[in-house]
């Protein structure tokens, strides 16, 4: 009796494996792009683009487009390109100013606006304006050691080509013209700097994301999909990958077998990470960090700031908290926000689980996560003073940027949620990192994103990284080459070295996006 039943357990065990590994597909793709933001947007666009044969396939859970990181209230809309983002020009200990991370964000920010010409010159995204706006950029400190930071800052910056045309004054009445509300009330015996760039932008990556899906589902051979949830991926024998596909409203699952697959599903990314098994992927953790925003809802305080104003940020403090009051242009309407005021949740995502993070960590990443959390105690302490703040504290902090600021004026509104990547380190056992990386597999059948900001304002070029990295011999050959020159005209130069190409590079976009320019002399 024994033996039989051993016999019979064995025959499911063995039927039970076999059938996994088996498991048949329900249909076929060349790529499956896992979230409907940005990131997937832009890379289908751009695939389409190259090999318009492709057969490509996007899931989003939610029942809406770019409906989490890249929504326009999720994130602060800045065209990142370092004109006033003072984190990406730190002061070295010798007193000197670091500016390569700022010339290089500047000329990532140069190529994701040549793509967004080319798609707007080709009908694939709707008017420019409903997504990208000029909106002055300035950098304004007080205090005599920030001052002179400043002024160091602005003498190294405004010799570097692309940043030609940048402005600078510690004036009381100049600085009062260029930004009204952030000087009135202000004692004139202040020590006060700013720097201003009338070339900065303003943009709504939710309407960009949007457009670039709306054209993409005209494209033969695309299909989007929302409310379908990408539960589990699984390489198969011949290189490819089952998706396991759940459909949130049916609850049905099905099985697609693509030969490529992006999970670029921001703070979800990770745990599909995790399940693809791919080498590359072990060790990675993530370190999520909340956000809230100072809403301004009288009109007439919001006409009368049009600018992003960027401070410096507090000690310990992410990047995606740097304080900045900002004129935002959201479906076509002007809005006035201050902040983001950091925080924690355990969720990765706003319409996360709070298991999220418990959930992320596994016996690859645990040493790494905690040897990152016991060097950035800073962090942690910036962490819990945010979240313990009141709010006659978030008015406070509002204040030094508005001084007559008054709370009936503001409401306070829950802005994205970002994770901040977490990563093995041989010395450290584990570091966190600020930015964004692309993990893929070493035979490019799978790429992952992973972190935050400046994420969407560079997401063209990180794409193209992506590419690079996932289709070498595809990206080497002279029919993309020459499709990528057409989306890119600087592709694979640098504008930052070429006064002659960025003039035109520049000049052209802005004439198609309908965006202020200037000669660089």
């Amino acid at each position: 009796m024994m033996k039989k039943l051993i016999t019979y357990l064995l025959i499911l065990l063995i039927g039970f494996s076999v059938g996994c590994k088996n498991k048949s597909a329900d249909e076929e793709t060349d790529v499956v792009l896992v979230g409907a933001g940005v990131m997937s947007a832009t890379l289908g666009s751009m695939m389409k683009t190259l090999n318009p044969k492709l057969k490509i396939n996007i899931y989003e859970r939610l029942d809406l487009v770019a409906a989490e990181s890249s929504d326009a209230w999720n994130n602060a809309g800045t065209g990142h390109s370092a004109f006033c983002e003072l984190n990406y020009t730190p002061q070295r200990p010798d007193g000197t100013i670091e500016f390569n991370k700022a010339i290089s964000i500047n000329e990532q920010f140069e190529i994701s606006k040549q793509f967004w010409a080319y798609m707007v010159s080709k009908g694939r995204l709707p008017e420019p304006n409903s997504f990208i706006n000029n909106v002055p950029h300035m950098s304004f400190v007080w205090g005599n050691k920030n001052v002179a930071y400043l002024k160091k800052r602005y003498d190294v910056l405004s010799k570097q080509l692309l940043f030609k045309g940048m402005q600078y004054s510690e004036n009381f009445d100049t600085l009062s013209k260029w930004m009204p509300l952030v000087m009135t009330g202000r004692s004139r015996k202040q020590k006060v700097a700013a720097t201003y760039m009338a070339i900065g932008t303003d943009v709504n990556f939710g309407s960009l994301t949007r457009g670039l899906v709306a054209s993409l589902k005209k494209e033969n051979g695309v299909k989007v999909e929302l409310n379908h949830e990408v539960k589990n991926l699984k390489r198969l024998d011949d290189g490819t990958w089952l998706v396991t596909v759940l459909d949130n409203k049916t609850e049905k699952e099905r099985n697609i077998k693509a030969k490529f697959v992006f999970i670029g599903a921001g703070g979800g990314a990770l745990r599909l990470l995790q399940k693809s098994k791919i080498p590359e992927g072990k060790g990675f953790g993530g370190f999520p960090v909340s956000g809230e925003w100072m809403v301004c809802n009288n009109q007439e305080i919001i006409a009368k700031h049009i600018s992003k104003v960027y401070g410096k940020a507090g000690v310990g403090a992410p990047p995606m908290s740097v304080p900045h009051l900002d004129t935002r242009i959201i479906n076509g309407k002007k809005a006035l926000l201050f902040g983001p005021y950091a925080g924690f949740s355990s969720k990765f995502l706003k319409q996360g689980s709070y298991l999220d993070l418990t959930r992320s960590i596994t016996l690859k990443n645990i040493w790494p996560m905690m040897s990152a959390g016991a060097d950035n105690i800073p962090l942690t302490k910036y962490l819990i003073s945010q979240v313990t703040q009141s709010d006659e504290e978030r008015l406070n902090a509002l204040k030094e940027y508005f001084p007559e600021a008054k709370a009936s004026d503001w409401k306070l509104e829950t802005a994205g949620q970002r994770v901040q990547i977490i990563k093995k380190d041989e010395k450290e056992g584990g570091v966190l990192q600020f930015g964004t990386e692309v993990v893929s597999a070493e035979d490019g059948s799978l790429a992952a994103l992973l972190g935050a900001s400046p994420g969407a304002s560079t997401s063209v070029d990180i794409m193209i990284t992506l590419l690079k990295k996932c289709f070498p011999q595809q990206m080497a050959s002279p029919e993309w080459q020459s499709r990528m020159k057409e989306m890119i005209p600087s592709y694979e130069k640098k504008l930052s070295a070429d006064k002659d190409l960025a003039n035109k590079v520049r000049k052209a976009n802005s004439t198609t996006l309908g965006l202020r320019y200037f000669t660089i002399d």
